[in-house]
């Protein structure tokens, strides 16, 4: 496996590594909604925003996120029909 050092300074950041390349912070989210497809893709558009705008904006969201949306007990677990979008 391919060893890819990671920037330190972002320990809590949501992390995609992708055909060779990582994307941290909104840069992965966006591109995690690409992948997606359907209409998770068309929020890929805001990528256009420069990377220090747009990472403002997921750290705001990042930090009030159980706040606005609340926060579960225990994860959730796949039902029978959403178990093959996972990696065993």
């Amino acid at each position: 496996m391919q060893q890819v050092k990671l920037p330190s300074d972002k320990p809590g950041s949501v992390i995609l590594f992708s055909n060779g390349k990582y994307y941290t912070r909104s840069a992965a989210a966006l591109h995690t909604f690409q992948l997606l497809g359907g209409g998770w893709q068309l929020l890929f558009v805001f990528i256009l925003i420069p990377p220090f705008i747009r990472d403002a904006v997921y750290n705001l969201i990042a930090r009030n996120r159980y706040k606005w949306f609340g926060r579960q007990a225990s994860c959730m677990l796949p039902t029978a029909e959403t178990a093959n979008r996972f990696v065993n």
